[in-house]
């Protein structure tokens, strides 16, 4: 029998050992999809902490389980915080998945699978409509559209979700924890539907890093700015924080607009702005807005809109460039509110007519929303707003889009504080696109 003392002595130890073996962290998590750009196809991305293979077993739904498999590759990315957390990010891409069917899926290796997930393969139909979620400014704490976020897309009410900049607040805190987190907190929405993103000023830390690895977007450019087609729709997604983080090197800003320039050019071609009428950016910090917090779009001069003049060569900006392809729709974040804006350009309101003012508008329509909930809180409006501005709320909430037709197209914006009321609503009428449409 071993004296008591020495039992005593033994347990001690025990923390020790417990702590002396590194745990096995090769269960899948963080899981998310986005479109490759390319028609069928989808890919899907996950995090490990140990290295494992890359795998997804799908199958249709109804059919059998797990009956197709796909293998893909990893990428170690190491946190720049003090730890220098090891994350292995995983990427499969799904091909030849048949349009508009429903396929269940799990992720990972032998060593580990994540809970079943199902998504829909998007419609390469030109005709297809397709419904959108879209905000930005979602945070890890305090995200109070979140919930009824998640529901929404599992019971099948979107296509794709737009998530325009800042995410996590912020994702490489606590040596990445946050980032983590969050990326756990929307899995519950990303597992499901595409989740298409740009970067935003809250992504900055160690040039980009946590968003540039976590995420798998089309191009490449490590998700920094690309384009996609879907439904009657060529969507593009740039950084704006391009104007703002030269540290990280002015040659990107000229990189970006450069790619702008011929990605425009392409998709204004009458081939193709005959099949894919509708040119919708996205991007997170927007060239106007009434907000009282002397952001950049608060100031006529905005570096966005109208590019730097500090730089060599001054720096071109984005709204000319909009404006002289045709550019339909703007959506941006940042400030956390909602703005709808009349057809603006040049500072100036160029509505469609004064009764229906966005039936033919006569320039691009600007929506900005980024009150989907994080701890910063929404913020607060000018008084005064300029004569551009069609309706500001401060609710948390988000918005829906829907691509009815080559000449429709709707928006809609849910109030998560009135319990998911529709507090404002817009159809968009184009008979004509492209840049003669604004005359």
């Amino acid at each position: 029998m071993v004296p008591v003392h020495a039992a005593c002595a033994l347990l001690s130890f025990v923390p020790l050992l417990v702590l002396g073996v590194p745990p096995i962290w090769t269960q899948p998590e963080q899981v998310h999809l986005s479109y490759p750009g390319v028609p069928g196809s989808m890919a899907v991305t996950w995090t490990t902490f140990n290295k494992t293979e890359s795998k997804v077993e799908y199958g249709l739904l109804g059919g059998r389980l797990f009956e197709m498999s796909a293998k893909g590759g990893t990428t170690l990315f190491v946190d720049s915080g003090e730890e220098k957390r090891e994350l292995y990010i995983h990427r499969v891409t799904l091909t030849g998945l048949k349009p508009a069917a429903t396929y269940v899926y799990h992720c990972g290796s032998d060593e580990g699978w994540s809970d079943v997930f199902l998504f829909t393969a998007l419609n390469d139909s030109t005709s297809f409509s397709p419904r959108f979620a879209l905000y930005g400014d979602l945070g890890n704490e305090n995200p109070q559209s979140l919930a009824r976020l998640q529901k929404e897309t599992q019971l099948g009410m979107y296509d794709v979700i737009l998530h325009i900049g800042d995410f996590a607040y912020d994702m490489d805190e606590d040596n990445a924890r946050i980032g983590d987190e969050f990326m756990r907190q929307i899995q519950s929405i990303a597992a499901y539907v595409p989740y298409m993103t740009c970067p935003g000023n809250h992504e900055a830390t160690y040039n980009f890093s946590n968003y540039r690895n976590r995420f798998s977007m089309p191009g490449q450019t490590e998700s920094l700015w690309y384009s996609w087609n879907l439904g009657s729709a060529h969507i593009i997604s740039i950084s704006t924080e391009v104007y703002f983080y030269l540290e990280f090197g002015l040659d990107l800003l000229f990189k970006q607009y450069e790619w702008l320039t011929k990605d425009l050019e392409e998709a204004n071609k009458p081939e193709n702005r005959a099949v894919r009428p509708w040119i919708i950016t996205m991007g997170h910090r927007p060239m106007y807005c009434s907000d009282d917090d002397q952001d950049d779009c608060t100031k006529f001069d905005s570096y966005v809109r109208l590019g730097r003049n500090d730089t060599k060569p001054p720096a071109p900006g984005l709204e000319d460039l909009f404006y002289r392809y045709g550019v339909d729709l703007e959506l941006w974040a940042h400030e956390h509110t909602y703005e709808r804006l009349w057809p603006v350009y040049g500072d100036k309101v160029y509505n469609g007519s004064k009764d229906q003012p966005y039936v033919n508008p006569k320039a691009p329509v600007h929506i900005i929303t980024g009150s989907a909930g994080c701890r910063e809180r929404t913020d607060r409006f000018n008084p005064n707003p300029k004569d551009w501005s069609a309706f500001r709320s401060t609710d948390y909430g988000y918005t829906r889009m829907q691509l009815v037709n080559a000449t429709h197209l709707y928006l809609e914006q849910v109030s998560d504080d009135q319990y998911g009321k529709v507090i404002d609503s817009i159809w968009v009428v184009k008979d004509k696109h492209g840049f003669s449409a604004w005359f």
